[in-house]
């Protein structure tokens, strides 16, 4: 049974039953979730005039900061659970893999928005690489019906 859950969400947010799914199998087996977001790696941010008006890093802590917080909203659905949050940089297939390795995740759960027929096929790029690369169970989760 996964005890290590690490989750990939991107700005299209999962609805809060699709996130109890996690918390619950989560919470039964005694486990730990991780949420992750990986972000674009920021540039240098010039206004108009080609003045910097932030540099890269401090753009880079401005993104993570932003996305720490929209993480931490979950917190909420996860109680009673132990639960992280992080940020990364860079591609996200990259990020997540590298993630799960260093997390020791058992199951890395993906939020998809695939319904039926055709497009059950198009997962994403993303998703779809995980499922091919990741040495560890890729659970699909896709949003409830509302």
């Amino acid at each position: 049974m996964a005890k290590r859950f690490l989750v990939p969400l991107d700005r299209r947010s999962p609805d809060e039953p699709t996130m109890t799914v996690v918390a619950d199998a989560a919470r039964a087996a005694g486990g730990t979730v991780r949420l992750l977001h990986v972000a674009p790696v920021p540039d240098m941010v010039v206004d108009l005039h080609g003045h910097t008006v932030a540099y890269s890093d401090q753009e880079t802590a401005r993104v993570e900061a932003e996305h720490m917080e929209d993480l931490r909203r979950f917190e909420p659905v996860f109680d009673g659970v132990a639960f992280e949050t992080v940020v990364r940089f860079g591609d996200p297939v990259t990020q997540i893999l590298r993630e799960a390795e260093v997390f020791g995740a058992d199951a890395i759960a993906v939020m998809t928005s695939c319904r039926s027929g055709l497009k059950r096929s198009l997962l994403g790029s993303v998703a779809e690489a995980l499922l091919r690369k990741a040495p560890t169970t890729v659970m699909l989760l896709r949003p409830s019906r509302r």
